[in-house]
Order: structure tokens, then sequence, then C-alpha cells
């Protein structure tokens, strides 16, 4: 997953203000101090009190005024007011370098009673824009160099806004700290003196931003180039004549050329906009906080409970995407990240099968990364048989998104084509909603799971129930119409409302079920024919009993074909009055075999609705997720219930089905029969729990153990 706007709000605020200054140091070894100031404020409303910042401070320093030139200039984007809200149009990270002038402006009170600051209404519109209407009124601007992510930054030419001062171009750039600082040869401090960076100040520079970093704050430097180190770029003086220069091969020759007379460090690259971009002055940095979302440290905390491992891409420096990725439950806070925290550069540098091995475990985070690794990561995943879902809002995303097995495209800061290369959409590009799709899906797949298997143990009932009469020699128990009338009344209503049944509070801490798992896995498989034999005996076992209780021997009942050539014996055994003088009566006269076969639907009809109630929750106990958390289910045993009823007390109805009503007696050895087959659901239930939780241990074992090698295999060796 991406982490801006997806594990983290998208409401850039930029929270310190950095500056430097000199240390009291020798001047053999010169060093810098930071004048580091807080400012207060979380919104886009350019209002915020800034730490040792008193009145004046802004105007009285020409580097603070430069560098609220860069931030006004070197930018994009805008602050409006819209319904009683100030809100940005454009990049986040360009909107609270807005904000921050603003803040810089309205901190310094006696500046603002000056006629050319001071409103008379505060109109909330004006009071958004004043300070950097004010900055960009001084220049105009000649050419952007966009932001590209080998260099890391944006610059803009600017030109006097008086057409007059030719040759005093000048070029403003922000970008990411460290990519901006290398590329740059001296500092401006606050006062402004201008000094060369040495190394030493050098190494001060990057343990500054290593250390805002962790805070978390994404740290962004601005500088400058003057006329007299642009060359050609520093007298060119209309748009027209700065976009001829940059398209001219001959211009690129000679810029690239430069290249040679220059040290490169690991961030130059050879480009023209980043030679452009050497050679500058440092004037400051800020240190941005995006903050994460309330909701995705507890989302993160449901992946892990579910088996889902978490891959943050972003970037960040890796100071910082650690610091996030603790804040948000990918790593622990103590977690030892060696392993599982890199650079785009860094991981891709490591031997394919090292890369591999890696991926197998653990969450990870990939910081400075580009867009083309997205596709690296998930060919390596499918790779391991896993089933990556990624997320993506840029057309360089599309790739990754068509190849991932779950593309989710961003649906507001989203472009169309990555909505169209997406699998599914995520309407408010909130990491969150994604765990509780996750959720959801593996509830819908619970409840598809217990309509199946609901369906197909009630048909392994009333198999069994045929089946063995067949075998046993019996009568035949249900007729074909009371089969009918089972499967198309009393089975259809329970299996569909079975659809509509709660979330299954446990669902999220079972692990991913495997790629080519059936839907009927064996050990439901296992369990349905469990049930679905007691069924049967229930079925037939109330049917044997009436006969038994009538006087016929379980001998005679399985021989009942051979019921001619028992003469008068059988008549003398018969307890009830007007039993039929001909044994084979008791077999075949609708009004005798009404009875047991009345007794033997109702307890396959009680069955099944007892059944449908102890479905409610594929796994969970009926004292947890209880049959009333799901009305619709009530509903649907209810009315085949009262159908059955209905088909046994109608005269019309009964003579038609050829059934008789039953007495109390009878229900209560109907439920005798029928009740066990919740117990049995429960003690079933128990088990899958137990093989499930015995599963999940000893994955769990497994990885703590893995970890631990992980871990151990980091530590330095012995000196002994």
């Amino acid at each position: 997953t991406d982490k801006t706007g997806t594990l983290t709000t998208n409401k850039m605020t930029v929270t310190s203000l950095v500056t430097l200054k000199k240390a009291l140091t020798s001047a053999a070894n010169p060093t810098i101090d930071f004048i580091d100031r807080s400012i207060e404020g979380v919104t886009y409303a350019p209002f915020g009190e800034i730490s040792s910042f008193p009145s004046q401070t802004l105007f009285k320093s020409d580097t603070l005024q430069l560098l609220a030139t860069i931030c006004a200039n070197c930018n994009e984007a805008s602050i409006e007011y819209r319904d009683g809200v100030y809100e940005r149009v454009g990049e986040p990270t360009e909107a609270a370098l807005k904000v921050l002038v603003e803040k810089m402006g309205s901190a310094d009170g006696a500046l603002l009673e000056t006629s050319e600051f001071a409103l008379d209404d505060n109109d909330p519109a004006v009071l958004a824009t004043r300070f950097n209407d004010y900055f960009t009124s001084k220049y105009r601007c000649l050419s952007i160099l966009e932001f590209n992510r080998d260099r890391k930054s944006m610059s803009v030419l600017m030109a006097p806004a008086s057409r007059t001062k030719k040759g005093s171009n000048i070029l403003l750039v922000k970008g990411a700290s460290e990519m901006v600082a290398a590329r740059c040869k001296r500092i401006q401090l606050e006062d402004g003196t201008i000094v060369p960076i040495t190394p030493e100040i050098r190494k001060q520079l990057l343990a500054k931003f290593d250390e805002m970093a962790r805070t978390p704050l994404r740290c962004l430097a601005m500088a400058y180039k003057t006329a007299d180190s642009l060359g050609e770029l520093g007298v060119v003086n209309t748009p027209e004549e700065a976009a001829d220069l940059l398209a001219d091969p001959a211009y690129h020759r000679a810029v690239l050329a430069a290249l040679q007379t220059h040290s490169q460090s690991q961030y130059y690259s050879q480009s023209l906009y980043a030679q452009i971009e050497s050679d500058m002055i440092l004037v400051g940095f800020c240190g941005i906080k995006d903050p994460a979302r309330p909701e995705a440290a507890e989302a993160i905390l449901k992946c892990r409970k579910a088996g889902i491992r978490v891959m943050m891409i972003t970037g960040d420096s890796k100071e910082t995407a650690v610091a996030i990725a603790r804040d948000v439950n990918i790593f622990g806070k103590d977690e030892n990240v060696q392993n599982n925290a890199f650079t785009g550069r860094e991981f891709f540098a490591l031997p394919p099968n090292v890369q591999l091995e890696l991926l197998k475990r653990g969450n990870k985070v990939f910081c400075r990364a580009e867009p083309s690794d997205k596709q690296k990561l998930i060919s390596m995943l499918e790779q391991l048989e896993e089933i990556p879902a990624m997320t993506g809002d840029g057309v360089n995303d599309a790739p990754a998104l068509q190849q991932a097995a779950i593309g989710i495209a961003m649906g507001i800061t989203g472009t169309e084509v990555a909505k169209g290369a997406a699998d599914m959409i995520l309407a408010d590009d909130n990491f969150a909603t994604i765990v509780t799709a996750v959720e959801e899906g593996r509830n819908i797949y619970a409840n598809m799971q217990t309509f199946i298997c609901f369906l197909i143990s009630c048909n392994i009932g009333e198999i069994v129930t045929i089946f063995f009469a067949t075998l046993l020699g019996l009568p035949e128990p249900l007729t074909p119409m009371h089969l009918l009338w089972v499967n198309l009344v009393t089975d259809g209503p329970p299996a569909t409302a079975l659809g509509f049944n709660p979330s299954d509070p446990a669902i999220m801490t079972h692990l991913p079920r495997p790629r080519h798992e059936s839907i009927l896995s064996p050990w439901l498989l296992t369990r349905y024919v469990i049930t679905g034999l007691y069924v049967g005996f229930a079925t037939i076992g109330i049917f044997v009993w009436w006969y038994l209780d009538k006087g016929v021997s379980f001998q005679q009942l399985s021989h009942w074909a051979e019921c001619g050539t028992w003469g008068d014996a059988f008549a003398h055994s018969a307890e009830a009055p007007n039993w039929p003088k001909q044994p084979c009566d008791i077999f075949s006269a609708m009004r005798l075999k009404a009875k047991p076969q009345s007794l033997s639907l109702s307890v396959l009809v009680t069955i099944e609705m007892l059944k449908a109630l102890s479905a409610v929750s594929l796994d969970s106990s009926l004292l947890r997720v209880q049959p009333w958390q799901n009305g619709w289910l009530l509903l649907g045993v209810a009315v085949p219930f009262a159908l059955h009823l209905l088909v046994l007390y109608c005269a019309p109805l009964a003579k038609l089905f050829g059934l008789l009503p039953l007495t109390k007696a009878e229900w209560i050895m109907v439920l005798k029969f029928s009740l066990p087959i919740v117990i049995l659901e429960e003690i079933l239930k128990t088990v899958g729990r137990h093989f499930k939780d015995l599963k999940q241990l000893a994955m769990t074992k497994l990885k703590e153990a893995q970890e631990e090698i992980q871990h151990l295999s980091s530590l330095p060796p012995p000196l002994f």
C-alpha cells in the first residue's frame, strides 16, 4: 500500500521551520547550529503561532524573506476559503508551504498594522493569500522544472517583476532534504552570511535530517541559485526564451558536459534538470507532518491477526517511513527492522534469492521507491504463491494495478488511468476501508459456505434416510411428495436467510484460506456427513419407534414384505384397538402408514430448522452468536415450520400429503429425536475451532521462531 492519503490523512502541515546560524567553534573547523521553530496548527487555516518568532522577525531577515519567497513561488497550490473552511487546491505538500508563508507573515504583529497588510474587515478569503500574493508579486515565472523522482525536487526560474532588471534571474528550488542538500555547496545563515558546506557541516545537516525524519516529519529543503551561476538561464527574459533554451540540444550538451567538472555523489543524476539544480545555496528546511489516520493502526492490527501482511511503499526517507510504520503498527514499537525496511535501491541490489527469502515473512517498508518497484514486488510475491493486492493513484501505478491479483485505485486522488486499470476503487482513499472490505468479503464467503453446506447436509440426511431404509428392508418413511415438499418449501427459505448472517466475531482471527481450497473443505464435508448421518438416523429412528411401540418387532418391520405369511400371530400381539386383521394393512393402509410418516417428516423438518438456527455462524457457538441476530433467519425458519403445521392440521392438505395430525406426546417424541442435532453441531463446531486454533498457534510459533532466527543472524559475531 501507499502511505500518503491511505495510511495517513494527506492533510500536510508544516510543524517545524529550521534555519541556520554559526556555532561558537574554531575557524579551522567551523560548524553550525540550528534555529528550530515549532509551528502550531493542524489544518489549512493560515493561523498558528511560531515559536521564537518575535515581531518584525520576517522583514528583518533576508534569509527568512528568501525562504518565504521560495515557499510561495516554487509552488502550484493555493488555499481557498469555501463554506467556512480553508481548503487546498493542488498538492497537499505545496498547500502546507503556502500556509507556512501566511503564518510567517501573520506572526509579525507590527507588520499587520502597516497599510500594505492591514485589513478592515478581515476577509477570510484575503487572509488565505495576502502574504503569498506579496511574495509572488515580486517575481514573474519564466520556467518550471517539474518534479522528478530521480532528483526528488522541483524548481522555478524567476525574473524580477520589473522587466527593466535584466540579468537578475533566480532559480528557486524545493525538494527532499538530503537530495537538495547533496547538490548544495553553500548555506545561507539567518543573518544573511553565506558559508561553504564543509564535510563537518554536511554531517550535521544529515544528522538533523535523520532526527526530524524519526519524529516523523517529511523534511523539505529550500535552496536557490543566482543569475551568475545560471549561465544563459540567468539572462533570459521571457518564458519563450527560457523554453527555447531548455529545448536547445546544444545547451543540453554544454550543461551535461559540465558534470565532468563536478564531484558526483549518489544523488547526482545524468539529467539536464539535475545539473541546473546544482551548486546551489541552502536557505533552510521545514518538517511537514502528515498525521496517521486514527483508524489505520487498528486496521493493521486486524491484518496481523488475520494473517495478512502489509507492505508500505513511500517516497519518504527510511527514518520517516519506519517511524510512521511504527505509529500504524506495521512494525512493533521495539521491533528490529534491519531486514524489514529498505530503500528501493538497497532491496533490489540484493541477490534475487535473498529478495525472495526476505519477502516470505513479516511486514515490510520500502522507501524512496519508484513505480516500477511495485511491479517487481508483485512479480516476486506471485512467485512465492502469495495473493498480492496493491493500492495506487497515479498514471505510473497503472501497470502494477493491472498486474496485481487485486488492484485498488484511489477514488479521490486517483487518476482515471489508475481507476481504469484497477479491480476496485476505494471511495474514501482509506486503508481501514480495505480491511473492512476484507472482513466483509470473508463474511460473504462464510455465508456462502453456510448456505451451500446447509443444503448439502440436508440432502445428505434425506439420502441417508432413503438409503438405510431400503438397506434395512423398512417401509418407505417418506414419500416422493414429502421429499419434494422438504426441498422446495422447508429447505429454501432458511438457506436463503443464512445469506444474511451477521459478521462472525472471530472472522478476522482466521488465517487466509489457501488459494485452491474448495468451498466445501474436507473438514466441513466430514462435519456435514456426520450431521447428515444423524438426520437419517433420527428420521428412520422415530419411524421405527412408532412400529415398535405398536408391538411390531424390528425383525417383522425389516421383513414387512413377508407380512402375508404371518397369519394370526401378528394380530394377537398388537396393542392398539381397531388394529387391522390383515398384518400387511399396517404397512400399506393409508390411515395407519400416515402416522409414522408424519412423525418422520416432522423430525426431518424440525431437525433442518434447528440446523438452520445453529448455522447462524459457521464456527462460533450459539452462546456467542445467537440466532436472533439474524432476523431474516428467524422468519426463514418460522414460515416453513408454520407451513408444515398447516399441512399436518389442515385436513384437506393432510389428506393430499398422506399425513395425520400429531398429539402432544408425539411432538415430545419428535423433539427428543430432533434436539440432539444442536448438541452435535456444537460439539463439531468446538472440534473445528480447536483444530483451527492449533493450526494458528503452530503458524504463530513458526513465525516467532523465524523472526528470532532472523534477529540472531543480524547480530554481530562474538569476540571470543
